[in-house]
């Protein structure tokens, strides 16, 4: 997401830090700049014009002008307008009042409401560690209950439906349901329509006034642009709603629903669909987004993704393994293992500062490749990679669907990397009196 917006935005600033003195003149020419990118990136006129408005009148103020530094210090004014465009800092999403707590899901058919809210229900359980109800109220759409029933199935979290029956009442009993079972959330998966009409919402505000629910979350396809922030405007002006959730944004990659939609509803952007998979759900967090636009990077998110599937104890022995020379291919694959749950290795190589442009060299399937190729060895193999003579070699490239050649470079690189390590523990022991720092003992 943002591809084409950072692609430009990074050559605009680079132009500006080459400058040895700002001027009026080169500052406007870089606005012009950015006003055409914002535009192609699909952001609203009125969004557009008030951000370069807002960064000139900065960029020109004489702390900018005379200071070391100038370039440095229009990056930070852009990226301190790009927060405040997307709504500020980020804030948490914590659900108030006497559970269980209601969370209406509204938005137009096909904007993908019913995976998302699968999608938020997983992410209430596994991090906010709240028991969830899914309750199916689209009865219009084909197969809308059964997609719900089949997501709740495969989440082991529970649907409550009623067919094709009256959508308030269908509510009010999912809500009666979960206050006697002790459920902490409810969500309800409401119809949509193909486009905005009075039925719609006067049954999604007879559902509203039936649950009173604490959330009113907006669901936008992210790749309609513009047409998603006028359906949204609408949506608030009968509904009140709390925020938005953007869907699709991986396939977007303009991304300007992003940064114009605060404008529209004066409500926060909460989530944004990354992937298809049920967990890729993230926060949307306007001061990371726009350092990742901006080409800077976010690596407080990826520490977050990191800490979700490597512990603390692991890491320290893999650590102490690594500067000890006997990290084995058996802990190279956990490793890599891990590293996939953290998501996608163009999304991951991404929240690193200045990786942007390499993340458009990386390919998954290179990562299956050499998990499939450990995958085949013997576990006596991965411990003891001596032992790996030419036939053993030959064998592993059949089981794993690859070439002898393609088993022998990841033998390689793995010997290389050892050798590196082996390198740094020499010089940590020397540092530290040839003895572990005290954190690895």
């Amino acid at each position: 997401m943002f591809e084409q917006l950072t692609d430009r935005l990074e050559g605009v600033l680079k132009n500006l830090r080459g400058e040895g003195k700002l001027t009026e003149e080169n500052v406007s020419e870089a606005l012009r700049e950015v006003r055409r990118a914002f535009l192609e990136a699909d952001v609203s006129f009125d969004v557009t014009r008030d951000f370069v408005k807002a960064v000139k009148e900065k960029a020109l103020g004489s702390d900018v002008l005379l200071s070391v530094s100038p370039g440095q210090m229009i990056v930070k004014i852009i990226h301190d307008e790009l927060v405040a465009a997307m709504g500020g800092p980020g804030s948490e999403f914590e659900l108030s009042g006497t559970p269980p707590c209601g969370i209406l899901m509204c938005g137009l058919q096909g904007s993908g409401k019913t995976t998302f809210s699968g999608k938020l229900a997983l992410w209430l359980r596994s991090k906010k560690k709240r028991k969830v109800l899914l309750a199916a109220a689209d009865v219009y759409r084909p197969a809308a209950i059964d997609q719900l029933a089949v997501l709740g199935r495969s989440l082991g979290i529970e649907v409550w439906q009623e067919g094709q029956g009256d959508p308030v009442e269908i509510c009010r009993h999912a809500l009666e349901h979960a206050r006697k079972n002790g459920f902490d959330a409810v969500i309800y998966d409401t119809a949509g329509r193909l486009q905005i009409d009075d039925q719609l919402m006067a049954e999604l505000e007879r559902i509203k006034a039936a649950v009173e629910p604490s959330e009113i979350l907006f669901v936008a396809d992210a790749m309609i642009g513009q047409e998603a922030v006028n359906v949204a405007a609408e949506f608030h002006r009968r509904l009140g709603i709390t925020g938005v959730c953007l869907s699709k944004m991986d396939g977007d990659a303009r991304g300007g629903a992003a940064l114009s939609i605060r404008r529209a509803t004066g409500t926060p952007v909460r989530f944004v669909g990354v992937g298809e998979k049920l967990d890729d759900l993230e926060l949307f967090h306007p001061d990371r987004l726009a350092g990742r636009i901006l080409g800077m990077g976010d690596v407080v998110s990826l520490v977050e993704r990191a800490q979700e599937v490597i512990d603390e104890k692991s890491a320290k022995d893999i650590t102490k393994k690594l500067l000890n020379n006997t990290f084995d291919l058996d802990d190279f694959l956990s490793q890599l293992r891990a590293v996939k749950k953290m998501g996608p290795l163009k999304s991951v190589l991404g929240m690193l500062p200045g990786m942007g442009k390499l993340s458009d060299m990386v390919d998954d399937r290179q990562i299956s490749r050499v998990e499939a190729i450990l995958s085949s060895m013997t576990p006596k193999e991965r411990r003891e990679p001596r032992i790996l003579n030419g036939s053993r070699r030959k064998r592993i490239a059949l089981g794993s669907g690859t070439t002898a050649q393609q088993v022998n470079q990841v033998l390689a690189q793995f010997e290389q990397m050892k050798k590196l390590t082996k390198q740094m523990g020499a010089m940590a022991g020397r540092l530290k009196g040839k003895k572990l720092p005290s954190r690895f003992r």
